[in-house]
């Protein structure tokens, strides 16, 4: 069984690993390549996995072409790299497909009512960071894509930290944040938001700054969507902190903007990065439907070398039989 970090299936050469059998194009300077390689709907080599990883590992999301899957497919791909978890905790999955989750475009419409407070980081998020063990990497395919708008942006966030000044990085070295699931400021959740919610509690203590143990990079662990408030400082303290921190990571030169095709797939590094589902597609009447699933993570651990804690809820574990 695959292991939760994105590590090589072969010891020599990783971090460096030159390309043999991919090629890999990037896409910005510091985020983002698009990858041409074999056909996805196969069996990889494993030399072409861990060519993959390495580019995973170095621009934090990865983008294919024209490679459209089946479900099966999909699920198949993703266990090549890390071991699939359930489709989402919370909100469930694809009848028969227990790994595979829906991301359509109206699924928002019966979670939350009332209406949020948008501000620049509105909607940018890393998956799931509620939990203890947040998913490793998420693999995204898109099946349904409208003839324009519903781009989707990845950041780095491990560029992000290093953009800190060594002071303030010293200060957010030794801090620690909550990570909950709950409605987008401003908005009420929905009769069946909390009770899916009561169900599957999420509430995770985890560093600000966490240390990717392939890389020894520390990235910026701040998902504006979930994470809450910071442990020891004051209300106000925290807001302000946060909002700093949030307009930090979301600078336009951290980010890459891809443009969906239907059979493109995203395969981004969850612990490095986050990133914003689109909102013009609300003012679009063009359908909209891709399919992620998420790799079991490993439950992040500091600079100080303490690791997050749970607070409420269950380890997201990788999917067998009998756990849906």
């Amino acid at each position: 069984m695959p292991s939760a970090a994105l590590v090589p299936s072969r010891e020599s050469g990783f971090a460096d690993l030159a390309p043999r059998h991919i090629a890999v194009h990037p896409l910005t300077g510091h985020i983002g390549a698009e990858i041409e390689a074999p056909d996805l709907s196969r069996p990889l080599s494993p030399e072409v996995v861990d060519e993959i990883r390495a580019a995973l590992l170095k621009w934090k999301v990865v983008f294919f072409r024209d490679q459209p899957l089946s479900h099966a497919e999909h699920v198949a791909l993703a266990s090549a790299f890390g071991a699939p978890t359930i489709g989402h905790p919370v909100f469930g999955f694809v009848e028969g497909y227990p790994q595979v989750y829906s991301i359509g475009r109206d699924r928002f419409a019966t979670r939350h009512t009332g209406e949020p407070l948008i501000r620049p980081w509105t909607g940018w998020h890393t998956d799931v960071t509620a939990a203890v063990n947040p998913p490793a990497a998420s693999i995204l395919r898109g099946v349904t894509i409208p003839p324009y708008g519903g781009d989707t942006f990845w950041t780095n966030l491990a560029v992000a930290y290093d953009a800190l000044s060594p002071t303030l990085r010293g200060f957010v070295d030794t801090l620690r944040g909550i990570h909950a699931f709950a409605p987008p400021e401003g908005q009420a959740g929905t009769a069946d938001f909390k009770e899916k919610n009561r169900r599957r509690p999420l509430v995770s203590e985890h560093p600000l700054v966490r240390v990717i143990p392939e890389t020894g990079e520390r990235v910026l662990f701040v998902s504006p969507s979930f994470l809450k408030s910071i442990t020891g400082l004051t209300p106000r303290e925290s807001q302000q902190l946060l909002d700093l921190l949030f307009e930090h990571i979301t600078r336009p030169e951290f980010t890459v903007r891809f443009r969906w095709r239907p059979g493109s797939i995203a395969f981004w590094d969850n612990r490095t990065t986050a990133h914003l589902a689109p909102r013009d597609i609300y003012s679009l009447d063009f359908d909209r439907q891709l399919y992620r699933i998420t790799l079991k993570g490993d439950v992040p651990v500091g600079v100080d070398g303490r690791s997050s804690s749970l607070i409420e809820g269950e380890p997201l574990e990788a999917f067998t039989a009998g756990t849906a």
